[in-house]
C-alpha cells in the first residue's frame, strides 16, 4: 500500500505529540480532502452548466419527491439539511428564474407549497444527468465491489455520527 500526504500528517503528529491518539486522522483527513475535491469539481461542473449548487439542490429535492413535484418549505429544508431561511432565499431566486412557483394551500391557511415549473423540470432533468455522469467518471477508477464496500462503510459511519 502506498503512502500519501495524510500518512505524512499522521507521522508528523505522532512524532511531535508521542502518546496522543492519531488513529482518527487517517479517516477524517481523507474524507475532508475527498469532500473538498468533490465540492470543487461539482462547483466547476455546475458553473459550466450555469446553475449554482443551492438551486440545483432545491430542484433535485422537488424532482425526487415525485409527481406533482411539490413540497412544503419545511420538507425541503429537512431534505436539503439547511435552515428555513436558506430555503426561502433559494425559493425566491428560483421563482425569479421561473424554475419553481410557490402556492398557498386551498384551505386558506398560511401553508405554502413549492412546486417545480415545466422549465424547472427541464433544467433539473438536463443538469442532473451531466452532474451524475461526471461523478461516475470520478469513481470509475475504483472497482465496483470496492465502491459498494465503501458505500456501506460510509453509510455506517454516517448513521453512527448522526446518532451522536
Amino acid at each position: 500500500m502506498s503512502s500519501d500526504a495524510v500518512d505524512e500528517i499522521v507521522d508528523q503528529w505522532a512524532r511531535e505529540r508521542p502518546g496522543m491518539p492519531v488513529d482518527s486522522i487517517g479517516v477524517v483527513a481523507r474524507i475532508l480532502r475527498i469532500a473538498k475535491l468533490l465540492t470543487d469539481e461539482r462547483r466547476r461542473v455546475l458553473a459550466e452548466l450555469g446553475i449554482d449548487n443551492a438551486i440545483l439542490d432545491l430542484l433535485a429535492t422537488l424532482r425526487r419527491a415525485g409527481s406533482p413535484y411539490r413540497l412544503s418549505p419545511a420538507e425541503i429544508a429537512e431534505n436539503c439539511l439547511v435552515s428555513g431561511g436558506a430555503i426561502t432565499q433559494r425559493v425566491t431566486r428560483a421563482e425569479e428564474s421561473g424554475l419553481v412557483r410557490s402556492q398557498r394551500s386551498a384551505s386558506g391557511k398560511r401553508t405554502v407549497t413549492v412546486e417545480l415549473t415545466p422549465r424547472g423540470h427541464e433544467v433539473i432533468e438536463r443538469n442532473i444527468e451531466v452532474l451524475i455522469g461526471r461523478e461516475r467518471q470520478l469513481l470509475a477508477g475504483m472497482p465496483a465491489d470496492d465502491q459498494r464496500r465503501l458505500e456501506g462503510l460510509l453509510r455506517d459511519l454516517l448513521a453512527q455520527m448522526s446518532r451522536d
